[in-house]
């Protein structure tokens, strides 16, 4: 207050301060001049404290805005991407202010929670189609499926690879000979993955050797159907009939239980 009053005195009436005071004031401000720093500073220190808190941060102008899309600025309809773009725009456009940071991080989990959330009920909703459509379907295609399982994908990408890379052996070599070999490693590698599910040797040969036989026999009946200028030249009966076989003991060896 006297501070105040010191920087100020030249303009306090003179009918709020006794004569003897305000010559005082007078007289101390006059002895200030030769000083200018020690004035510049306490006006300095004045203005400081009258400054807002925070200084020259921006605020979020949208903090009171209830819906977490219209808060972010984005559309209802955006993607995962759109709205990691604006949350992280956002907050390094207004960094330093505590209130915005803490709307922009709440609009934006509101949003991740509600796509977790429609993303499990979208899961949740395809198995109970599909576990309708199994026990609504004939006793026959129920009994079928019971041979059926369906492994990790990372499986089933190795084996579709091994048994690929098999096919393209055989289409590589087409010219020097049949496929003889590769149809048998791929038959012994059936079996192997066959046994390895059902603990059962013979159990997985009888399988192993039936897949084999079942895509020999519909690769001869499906390959003379081909019109011939689809097929390369050097590509032979023998050879197309055992890339069908491939896709038999790839789905025997992947699928069934």
């Amino acid at each position: 207050m006297s501070s105040s009053l010191l920087l100020s005195g030249s303009a306090v009436s003179s009918s709020f301060i006794a004569p003897s005071k305000l010559s005082f004031v007078r007289n101390f401000n006059k002895s200030l001049l030769p000083f200018p720093n020690v004035s510049r500073s306490l006006k300095s220190v004045r203005c400081a404290v009258d400054s807002p808190y925070g200084g020259n941060v921006p605020t979020f102008p949208r903090t009171r805005v209830w819906d977490p899309y219209k808060r972010l600025g984005i559309s209802p309809y955006a993607s995962e991407e759109e709205i990691w773009a604006s949350r992280n725009f956002l907050l390094q456009q207004y960094a330093g202010h505590e209130r915005s940071e803490e709307s922009i991080e709440g609009a934006f989990e509101k949003l991740l929670m509600s796509s977790f959330i429609r993303r499990k009920k979208t899961k949740i909703n395809l198995k109970t189609r599909l576990k309708k459509k199994v026990d609504e379907s004939p006793p026959w295609l129920k009994a079928l499926l019971d041979f059926v399982e369906m492994p990790p994908m990372d499986t089933i990408f190795r084996r579709l690879f091994l048994f690929a890379f098999m096919a393209g052996w055989s289409i590589m070599n087409s010219a020097e000979g049949g496929p003889a070999f590769q149809v048998a490693v791929s038959l012994g590698a059936c079996v192997y993955f066959l046994n390895e599910k059902t603990k059962s040797l013979g159990r997985a040969c009888i399988i192993g050797i039936g897949a084999l036989v079942a895509g020999w026999i519909c690769g001869s009946i499906i390959v003379p159907m081909i019109p011939t200028f689809l097929i390369h030249p050097t590509w032979t009966l023998e050879l197309l009939t055992s890339l069908v076989a491939y896709v038999f003991l790839f789905l025997s060896c992947t699928f069934l239980k």
